[in-house]
C-alpha cells in the first residue's frame, strides 16, 4: 500500500472517529488529511503516467 493510500485511510478513520464522538475538530482534521492524501495520490499517479509515457517515447525512438 502506498503512503498516500495509508494516509487517506488514516484520515478517513480520524474523520469517522470525530463523527462518532461528536468532535468536530477531529472530524475536520481527518477530512483535511484524507483530502490531502487524495491529492498526493493523484500527483503520484500523474507522475507514474508521465514517466511511463517518457519511457515509451524513449523506447520507440530507439527502435527507429
Amino acid at each position: 500500500m502506498s503512503d498516500a493510500k495509508l494516509e487517506k485511510a488514516k484520515g478517513g478513520l480520524k474523520e469517522f472517529a470525530g463523527k462518532l464522538t461528536g468532535d468536530k475538530k477531529t472530524e475536520t482534521e481527518g477530512a483535511v488529511e484524507k483530502t490531502l492524501a487524495k491529492a498526493k495520490e493523484t500527483v503520484e499517479d500523474a507522475k507514474a503516467a508521465v514517466e511511463g509515457a517518457v519511457e515509451g517515447f524513449k523506447k520507440s525512438s530507439k527502435d527507429n
